[in-house]
């Protein structure tokens, strides 16, 4: 004959209960540990630069100068020159960050996933002049490359219309010269003085000139800084950039 078995029924109780949780309980996605409030208003996450800095400093040793050419509070738009492959605005960027305790943006955020949004969590900028004026406009240093070149001592052109930006934002135009090495970790940034027209202008020839005028400031500090020296004559001008 069979024989039905009871269970107790707060065990049967404490089960069901259990299980229901489990299924009703909402789903939480696994989030890393990064503090909230380290995100500022264009999605950089301070919290973030901070851990990948020694990543970056694996690849880049960079030594830095002029910085007394930046302003202490103020907003500025810098300008570096950018040899292909190089990724200058990265390392310049997370250089000067270091060196003067305030976040350095760049210029040249993807507008679409995954690359765009990783990008804007360490610093980047759409290459959009309205969202260029609105960090400058706020007092933020941003960074901006000029057009690659395949030579690391030549300044490429400089848009023109980013410039219109820091010119309606009323903050100053800096160049910042780079060089880097693609055999070893040696790079340089050097901050030059702000970019200054003798004869002052309006309208849209003031933004022409004074990229004009950028472009010749950042040829000179590169020309000052001179080369960096793999110790192979052949080499050297692919060692810099």
């Amino acid at each position: 004959m069979a024989q039905l078995i009871e269970l107790p029924r707060r065990a049967v109780e404490t089960t069901a209960r259990t299980a229901t949780t489990a299924v009703t309980a909402p789903f939480r996605p696994f989030r890393p540990l990064l503090p909230d409030h380290s995100v500022d208003e264009w999605g950089r996450d301070d919290h973030l630069v901070r851990l990948l800095g020694p990543l970056a400093r694996l690849r880049w040793d960079v030594s830095v100068g002029g910085l007394h050419h930046l302003p202490a509070k103020a907003g500025a738009l810098l300008v570096t020159n950018e040899r292909r492959w190089s990724y200058s605005p990265l390392y310049v960027s997370l250089a000067l960050s270091s060196a003067t305790g305030r976040p350095v943006r760049f210029v040249g955020r993807p507008d679409h996933a995954p690359f765009g949004a990783g990008l804007r969590r360490i610093g980047a900028l759409l290459n959009d002049p309205t969202e260029v004026h609105g960090a400058l406009r706020h007092g933020e240093l941003v960074l901006m490359s000029t057009s690659s070149t395949n030579h690391p001592r030549f300044a490429g052109t400089v848009d023109h219309e980013l410039v219109g930006a820091a010119v309606t934002a009323h903050v100053a135009v800096i160049p910042v010269a780079s060089m880097s090495s693609p055999f070893s970790r040696t790079a340089r940034a050097e901050v030059g003085a702000p970019v200054r027209l003798r004869k002052k202008r309006r309208g849209p020839l003031a933004e022409i000139e004074i990229a004009e005028a950028a472009q010749r400031h950042l040829q000179r500090v590169l020309d000052e800084l001179g080369g960096m020296q793999t110790g192979m004559a052949a080499f050297d001008w692919l060692g810099e950039g």
